[in-house]
């Protein structure tokens, strides 16, 4: 039977390795640089942790695991008995199922600050860089298995803290070089909304179906939001909010207008106004733009909430996510413990720069070794390992062809890895200490010593 991997995930060679890994480690310095600090988290967690803090739908894409000291007789009477039921019962059911694959990391972060408060320093900064699950329908874009680069601070309310993290938004994509538009919103400001159309209880449904605007546009929303029990005129009063249109200014008085009076609302304005203030002096790279309709669908936000895309090529995902959280740590018996955080899609970004062509020349240019040793031979091998072992000391990354095989064959090799360089040592080069060193793009030729091959090396 011809293998094959599961849809929504993706094998990645050693070429698009060193394209991810170009990623992680932009992101990870630049976490660094801003002051947080590495977490990680298990990959499984009890399901108890994850239910209830994404939505309905959210709820519907954790991967569940089956209890695995089930026996088979047991599985097959408790699952004839749960789907006596219904089916989404028999998936709930605590016998067969008590533990999930992690849906993102922002949950388990809550839940490992409750575990482990007595030993944080507050506000406590960590960012945690790790894969999660979703049992979601593959297509471009959207994968079942996928990295998320997150950074979080908790313990604080100060809108620094979101301002920081633009500064760390714009300072990535300056550095990955991918033009990006930063969307945020403030969801005290859709709960204003619900409460002006009478419709309080139902900021859970509002948020999630303004929220799918751009995938299912106006009319869908609207369909949506009647389906959820929300009445003609209260839809009538949202209407205007999805032509939300103009400059950040001017988006910000349409606000005002439709607030009026509303105390939570207002509020929401005044950290809107807040932010556009402070950042825009301080962005180099990024656009920063005011978006009403962008709801963030998750249920744990209350404040500030950001989405980021890509603002060139056709593939225009969000690539980065999140907001501020005044009390997911309190669904844990922790409470007063305001968070917010970010995630950039690391799947997402990789697939947005290979489109763009945005990776440095010099990652798709070579491998990571920087020179091959020719086998000629058991003598020669063992002396070019003594070679080996002191230009790997300097920091060299070098490798000796394992086998003694034909030279034509051994370059071959060399030049299909896209190894720079090419070192021969034969009886002649062991008695001089000078070796033949070949360029294999340029076809250059020199006979060096060890301390001019080092030399080059480093250079």
């Amino acid at each position: 039977m011809k293998p094959s991997i599961p849809r929504g995930t993706r094998d990645f060679g050693a070429y698009d390795m060193r394209k991810r890994n170009y990623i992680f480690s932009i992101i990870r310095k630049n976490f660094e640089l801003f002051g947080y600090e590495p977490i990680e988290t298990p990959a499984i967690e009890n399901i108890s942790t994850l239910t209830g803090k994404y939505g309905e739908e959210g709820d519907q894409l954790i991967f569940k695991i089956l209890n695995s000291r089930l026996h088979e007789n047991q599985k097959k009477e408790l699952l004839t008995k749960e789907f006596a039921k219904t089916l989404q019962t028999a998936y709930n059911s605590p016998e067969l199922t008590n533990k999930a694959l992690r849906y993102d990391l922002t949950v388990p972060f809550a839940r490992y600050v409750v575990m482990h408060h007595h030993q944080l320093t507050f506000p406590f900064k960590r960012y945690q860089i790790q894969p999660v699950w979703r049992a979601d329908n593959p297509q471009r874009g959207r994968y079942r298995e996928f990295y998320q680069c997150d950074a979080d601070v908790i313990g604080s309310n100060s809108l620094l803290n979101e301002l920081d993290l633009i500064t760390l938004i714009d300072t990535c994509f300056k550095e990955l070089n991918v033009p990006v538009v930063l969307k945020f919103n403030n969801r005290k400001i859709l709960t204003a909304l619900a409460e002006m159309v009478q419709h309080p209880d139902k900021i859970v449904d509002i948020t999630v179906a303004i929220d799918k605007l751009d995938k299912i546009g106006k009319e869908g929303v609207n369909a949506e939001l009647s389906a959820n029990g929300i009445d003609e005129t209260a839809i009538a009063k949202l209407e205007p909010l999805l032509d939300f249109k103009g400059s950040n200014a001017e988006k910000v008085q349409i606000l005002k207008n439709v607030v009026g009076t509303n105390e939570i609302g207002l509020k929401g304005i005044e950290e809107i106004e807040y932010l556009l203030n402070a950042a825009t002096t301080r962005l180099k790279h990024l656009t920063l733009e005011l978006d009403i309709t962008l709801a963030r669908g998750l249920n744990y936000y209350t404040g500030t909430i950001f989405e980021c895309k890509a603002n060139a090529g056709t593939f225009t995902p969000s690539i980065l996510g999140g907001g501020r959280y005044d009390n997911l740590t309190g669904v844990f018996g922790l409470n007063d413990m305001s968070g917010v955080g970010i995630s950039f899609g690391i799947d997402r970004i990789f697939d947005v720069m290979n489109e763009l062509d945005l990776f440095p020349a010099s990652i798709q240019a070579q491998s990571t070794t920087q020179i091959l040793f020719i086998n000629f031979g058991q003598h020669e091998a063992t002396y070019c390992l003594t070679i080996i072992a002191q230009l790997r000391s300097e920091g060299i990354a070098c490798e000796l062809y394992p086998d003694q095989k034909k030279i034509p064959k051994q370059f071959e090799y060399a030049d299909k890895k896209k190894i720079p360089l090419v070192c021969s040592i034969g009886s002649q080069e062991m008695e001089s200490g000078v070796f033949t060193v070949k360029e294999l793009q340029t076809g250059l030729q020199e006979k060096l010593s060890l301390a001019q091959l080092l030399q080059k090396l480093k250079r």
